[in-house]
């Protein structure tokens, strides 16, 4: 989920002090794209015996530059010059868990004589604590319990016994390095592997991509060997003599011990005003918020008169629907169900030419952490065969429950997770201004406006194909969540023809891009930052090449049930707490716009799903229904945490939606 790094240089060797500062620099430079919350860099002093920490919450770039990193570098390289080794490790954050505004929550990470850094989620971190004896519990971040059940076996076990012990307990994802305060050992270790490393006789750094330390290769005149640590795997660098220690190595090898070393910190300050909140629970209390549950619209009674399609669901609030004679709708008319899915034996003889004997990543598997994305994930590595990159792009709306996900499946199955992350705090301020743009003159063509900074998901996916040289990708695309009604809203008359779900013909991208612009001209206030934003966004949805590109559910039933079984048996995938769907719930905008939806129109995309499955005979009408009864009730808990996180007031903005005119009749007000 975050971005690691680390130069170590053997001491008494004789690296210039433009190699050392140039490879520290573009190390931190480019690991800014897995996260842009907060920054923290370590160097260890062995004259002073000290770690001379600097972090802060703020960007690494901006942490790059201050002072306090110029001065402890220079010393760093001072010191280095005068004949003790070199040692740096620093990290770039998305914030995950442990507010970022508390200096202790940012990595690298101090406790019990250890300082590091680490990559993933640890989602079984509660559980850790109760059930072991440990020193006492500080802060939130759950990194800290690597730290402190290393520390407790490091008095019976060797460093890469103690290590290997933690790595067996946990659940979720670790890439990490490891600094000591009482012997001079470098640990570097991943369950997942997403860690990559460089390793010569006097020289070492490590990064959490490959791409990161081809990058940084460029302009060296030496050639070195990228290695990746495949999943549960690591080792312990002994810096006396540079020799290492694997994970797996059953001999008991003696620890170097030396003089504790004192830690002094330097923590920076952004100009975050507040927490980045990423999970609901951490901050709302439902039963002490009947004030804001109040405001909420239930016009329930009202909808369930509304005249509906007598095959599917779709209501006549629904555009361009019509109704023949017996009440079948024009969607049901015009469907033609899927060709008989392509075997899958088919499937796994297109991808066999992709595949890499040797075992390194062969296929790109975009996941969000839905439910279909994890299940493609499974696939891929189980059935196909592949060595999959789990491709994450990260925009500020993916929710912590999504992210603890992505952390359960990756870490169970081994696979390397690619993470980019946006610049968070821009892109919610971009959302901020165009709800408030949009409720000074609601259209519900405009909602999708919404969601456009998640676009570029395609955009850095065809950019992750180029950075690591993998040209298969497969992705769990399900076209029963074809929603018509959102470019409907915008007059765009239905395409029953389309082949994908994103498919849209040329004039009605001309359309679509025309209503848009007539919609900017009539609210002004749309014109704001973001608008590059939207129209980058706009492109790489419709307009980007789409090459060795395959559909998982082309070639594979989507049975709901057998996916539902197996998130759930196989990789204890964590529900949402305010729905018993799981679908949507890992995206932060889904609560908020079918709220708009339901009371609006009197249907959701949960109707559209539905109806889209009873056309396909994988569900009935009267099972349907009661679904989506309970699928469109509010989902007050993560509509708050999106209003809240995107800085806009609840009351204000739900008021403002509840007064928008009912394309439906006789609603009577009826309050919850």
């Amino acid at each position: 989920m975050c971005g690691i790094f680390g130069l170590i240089l053997k001491e008494k060797t004789k690296y210039n002090d433009s190699f050392i500062e140039s490879t520290i620099l573009n190390l931190a430079k480019i690991s800014i794209a897995r996260g842009q919350d907060s920054s923290g860099i370590v160097f260890k002093n062995r004259t002073k015996n000290t770690f001379d920490l600097i972090k802060g919450d703020i960007p690494i770039d901006k942490l790059l530059v201050s002072k306090e990193f110029e001065s402890a570098l220079k010393e760093s390289i001072e010191l280095y010059k005068s004949g003790q080794s070199f040692q740096a490790i620093g990290h770039a954050r998305l914030v995950t868990n442990g507010s970022q505004l508390k200096e202790e929550n940012n990595q690298p990470i101090v406790k019990d004589g250890i300082i590091a850094i680490h990559n993933g989620i640890i989602v079984n971190a509660n559980k850790l604590w109760e059930n072991h004896n440990l020193t006492k519990r500080e802060y939130q971040i759950d990194t800290e319990i690597l730290l402190s059940m290393v520390r407790k076996d490091l008095k019976s076990l060797s460093t890469h016994k103690a290590i290997k012990k933690c790595l067996e307990q946990i659940e979720g994802t670790a890439s990490c390095a490891m600094l000591f305060d009482d012997r001079n050992e470098v640990a570097l270790f991943t369950n997942n592997g997403s860690l990559y490393y460089i390793l010569e006789n006097d020289l070492m750094f490590f990064a959490s991509e490959k791409h990161f330390l081809i990058s940084i290769l460029k302009n060296k005149h030496k050639k070195y060997s990228i290695k990746q640590l495949q999943a549960n795997e690591g080792f312990i660098l002994d810096l006396n003599d540079f020799s290492i220690t694997s994970l797996s190595n059953e001999n008991n090898k003696n620890s170097n011990l030396h003089s504790k070393h004192s830690t002094n910190k330097t923590n920076l300050k952004g100009d975050f005003d507040k927490e980045i909140v990423i999970d609901p629970m951490e901050f709302i209390d439902k039963s002490k918020e009947s004030h804001l549950l109040s405001i909420l619209e239930d016009n329930s009674r009202s909808i369930i008169l509304l005249k509906r399609c007598t095959k599917c669901i779709l209501p006549e609030t629904f555009p361009f629907i019509e109704f023949d004679e017996k009440g079948v709708c024009n969607f049901c008319k015009n469907h033609k169900p899927k060709k008989q899915i392509q075997n899958f034996d088919a499937l796994k003889e297109l991808v066999k030419k992709y595949k890499n004997k040797n075992g390194t990543p062969d296929c790109i598997v975009p996941f969000s952490g839905g439910r279909d994305s994890t299940y493609t994930l499974h696939i891929v590595k189980k059935e196909l065969g592949l060595n999959p990159i789990a491709f994450t792009y990260d925009w500020g709306m993916v929710t912590d429950l999504a992210r603890r996900n992505i952390a359960r499946v990756c870490g169970k199955l081994g696979v390397e997770n690619i993470v980019v992350s946006a610049d968070i705090k821009w892109k919610r301020e971009n959302i901020r201004k165009n709800i408030e743009a949009w409720l000074n003159n609601p259209n519900l063509g405009m909602i999708p406006l919404f969601m456009a900074g998640d676009k570029y998901f395609f955009y850095y996916c065809n950019q992750v194909k180029k950075q690591t040289g993998i040209d298969l990708n497969i992705w769990g695309i399900n076209n029963l969540e074809n929603t018509n009604f959102k470019t409907g809203f915008a007059g765009i008359k239905p395409q029953f023809d389309k082949k994908r779900i994103y498919s849209i013909s040329i004039l009605n991208q001309i359309k679509l891009f025309g209503f848009v612009g007539k919609n900017l001209i009539k609210s002004p206030s749309y014109i704001n930052q973001s608008v590059l934003d939207s129209l980058g966004s706009f492109a790489v949805r419709y307009l980007s090449a789409k090459k060795d590109y395959y559909h998982l559910f082309d070639y594979y039933k989507w049975d709901e049930s057998e996916i539902e079984k197996l998130i759930k048996e196989e990789y204890n995938w964590e529900k949402s707490i305010d729905t018993e769907s799981t679908w949507r719930i890992g995206d932060g905008t889904a609560s908020f716009y079918n709220y708009i939806y339901y009371t609006t129109t009197g249907f959701t995309e949960n109707d559209t799903f539905r109806s889209n499955q009873i056309r396909e005979g994988l569900i009935n009408r009267d099972v349907a229904l009661s679904k989506v009864n309970k699928e469109n009730e509010v989902r007050y808990e993560t509509m708050r945490w999106y209003l809240e996180i995107i800085g806009l007031d609840f009351t204000s903005t739900i008021s403002k939606i509840n007064k928008i005119p009912k394309l439906y009749k006789n609603i009577g007000e009826i309050k919850k």
